[in-house]
């Protein structure tokens, strides 16, 4: 069995750096604030970065090396391509007899190590040094370089498959061994690339789709697909394996799907992947969600809300007890909405607990529970749990069945307040589907206080963005006549290299809101159409998904493309 590693505070205790006193307050900062103690440490000035790196060392059994004072030659950085060094955030120090030795930030992470081994063809072994010294060693001794491109690594793959072809063979894979075809050098630095090429487009999702003559590789930017490269269709399996292999999922069983998630260190970013794979007519299709902890800005103020839908917002959130609803489809920015809510709420005097499926943000002061169907931790038995725990505030992932959407009911009657997802069109029609649930319109309108529509649009590029006058179908489009617009221009993104030649870089989002009045209670409770509670709402001053889009096209925000595509009129 291996020894465990020694405490780094225990080692720096050891040495008379740190007191017992300071270990505990350091520990306590941790659960509040995250991070990694050893940080904490330097960060209370108690002992230098110096000898926090002494001690990491010590820790591992590896060798400490302050990369600042480090000067290394140019055929040792030679070893390891600029794109590798980025995607692992390591550097190379020196190489001897056959020895490469790579200064790493995350001594914990092995699997580096044998990543190397397997595509630099040569032993490597670790070295401790800090990310900070590594991006600046990054940053001065690849400074010209411009590495190898992900397209370049697919047009040598597609050359050697044509050369593979003609002489009937192909080297370096063994297509009977999805196991050696998942660890072979050019499959792992391929997955790599694209992995890097998907984050650095701040991507959302990367798609691998097999097809029968063809293997198509494509990645969500904005709530848009753009297709890459496609890699040699022999590769597909290869591929598909890698990602099994490092989400931990069974590479032998292709007939069934599969979910997994993978924890990545990318470019420096801590990097969450989903994995999904699917049975198809020609191999296994698989999507990897990419959930980028690093870019997220949990905060009201800055999800969108106009000053008006962040009031309404904010006087729902200090509610003591009711149900608020979040709807939209899939991607639509819910989840990050209601997080920031959360975020707001989140003191010392309020408990909160959230049930997932799966947990998207980690957030310290709240308790995040994950659901797990393999043990039957489905989202009603652990609300069950959480009104036992004694919370103030409930966040439930989805409302998808009567039992769950029975049991939120249940705590907003009895003195909690509850968030949640609902999959409808608009605000108005998430009555009919919680009355389409089961639950009784009289349960409805004692319960529920407000409900959120909200809807993504791309935000037009600050760089290239233009301003025009609107031709008369554009504003037919939008259901306004040309008085209506009083003499406003509208303005597009003619593209640039800040936006990948798109014209849109980031979104915003659109709402609309609809606050539960006695009179939307009264319609609730005589089964009214949610076309009646529409105009009630509209009556009574909701703003419609449209309405909101036209207020930000009429800002220069978005574009009447995106509006039209994400809103019905």
């Amino acid at each position: 069995m291996d020894t465990p590693h020694r405490l780094i505070g225990q080692i720096l205790k050891e040495k008379n750096l740190i007191t017992e006193q300071q270990i505990q307050q350091a520990l306590a900062l941790q659960r509040d604030k995250g991070g990694a103690i050893g940080k904490i440490f330097v960060e209370m000035k108690w002992v230098t970065e110096g000898e926090v790196l002494g001690a990491l060392g010590e820790q591992y059994g590896m060798e400490t090396i302050n990369l600042d004072a480090h000067e290394i030659t140019p055929d040792v950085i030679q070893k390891v391509p600029v794109a590798m060094a980025n995607i692992y955030r390591v550097i190379p120090v020196s190489f001897k007899d056959d020895m490469l030795t790579i200064a790493m930030a995350d001594p914990m992470n092995i699997q580096v190590l044998d990543d190397l081994h397997l595509m630099l063809h040569c032993e490597v072994q670790g070295a401790v040094s800090n990310e900070e010294q590594i991006q600046r060693a990054i940053e001065k001794y690849y400074a010209d370089a411009a590495g190898e491109s992900m397209n370049d690594m697919i047009s040598n793959l597609i050359a050697e498959e044509q050369e593979a072809a003609q002489t009937g063979k192909i080297e370096g894979y063994s297509l009977d061994n999805a196991a050696e075809m998942a660890n072979s050098a050019p499959v792992i630095k391929l997955l790599n690339l694209i992995l890097m090429q998907a984050i650095k487009d701040r991507g959302s999702d990367v798609h691998f789709e097999p097809f029968e003559r063809e293997f198509k590789v494509r990645y969500r930017v904005d709530g848009v697909l753009y297709e890459m490269m496609p890699p040699p269709p022999h590769l597909a399996m290869a591929l598909i394996s890698r990602i099994k292999v490092m989400s931990n999922l069974d590479i032998a069983e292709t007939r069934l799907p599969q979910d997994g998630r993978i924890d990545l260190v990318i470019g420096g970013r801590a990097v969450d992947l989903r994995v999904s794979t699917l049975p198809t007519m020609f191999g296994e299709s698989c999507v990897m969600r990419i959930l980028d902890r690093t870019n997220t800005n949990l905060d009201l103020e800055t999800t969108g809300f106009r000053e008006r839908e962040l009031e309404i917002m904010r006087k729902f959130i200090v509610k003591p007890n009711g149900i608020v609803l979040v709807t939209g489809p899939t991607g639509s920015g819910k989840t990050t909405t209601l997080y920031s809510a959360l975020a707001e709420c989140n003191k010392v005097s309020v408990k909160i607990i959230t049930t997932e499926d799966p947990v998207e943000y980690d957030m310290p002061g709240i308790m995040q529970c994950q659901i797990n169907k393999d043990v039957e931790l489905t989202y009603s038995r652990a609300l069950r749990a959480i009104l036992r725990q004694d919370p103030n505030k409930i966040l439930v992932g989805e409302m998808r069945d009567k039992e769950t959407a029975g049991i939120a009911v249940e705590a907003a009657l009895t003195g909690h307040l509850v968030f949640s997802t609902l999959h409808t069109n608009d605000a108005p029609s998430s009555i009919a589907r919680l009355v389409d649930m089961g639950i009784e319109p009289f349960l409805i309108s004692a319960t529920l206080e407000g409900i959120i529509a909200q809807r993504l649009v791309r935000r037009i590029c600050a760089h290239c963005k233009v301003e025009y006058d609107p031709q008369l179908e554009e504003v037919m489009e939008l259901g306004l006549r040309p008085e209506d617009l009083g003499g406003k221009r509208f303005s597009y993104g003619k593209g640039c290299a800040n936006c990948n030649k798109t014209g849109y870089r980031g979104r915003s989002a659109l709402f609309e809101i609809m606050v539960c009045t006695d009179e939307i209670r009264q319609k609730i409770l005589e089964h009214a159409s949610t076309g009646e509670v529409r105009d009630v709402c509209r009556e009574q001053g909701m703003r419609t998904l449209r309405e909101s889009g036209l207020l930000c096209i009429f800002d220069g925000v978005t574009t009447i493309e995106e509006v039209v595509r994400e809103t019905i009129f």
